[in-house]
């Protein structure tokens, strides 16, 4: 049971972090920051995740008009 859980909190980071690294490529941020933080979200996920979602370049879908 404990296997499939942590499986389930695997699969849960690795959404999260697919979201993040798509929100940090649609962001307003320059080329070497986005690469930069695609690096840290890819190589740790879960510390990128916590730190981008701090203080990360976030997409800005609303602002866009």
């Amino acid at each position: 049971m404990s296997n499939m859980f942590n499986g389930l909190i695997g699969l849960v980071i690795f959404a999260l972090d697919i979201w993040a690294i798509a929100s940090i490529i649609n962001s307003d941020a320059t080329g070497g920051k986005k690469i930069l933080w695609v690096i840290l979200v890819a190589v740790l996920p879960v510390l990128g995740l916590i730190l981008w979602w701090l203080m990360g370049p976030k997409a800005g879908y609303g602002r866009r008009m």
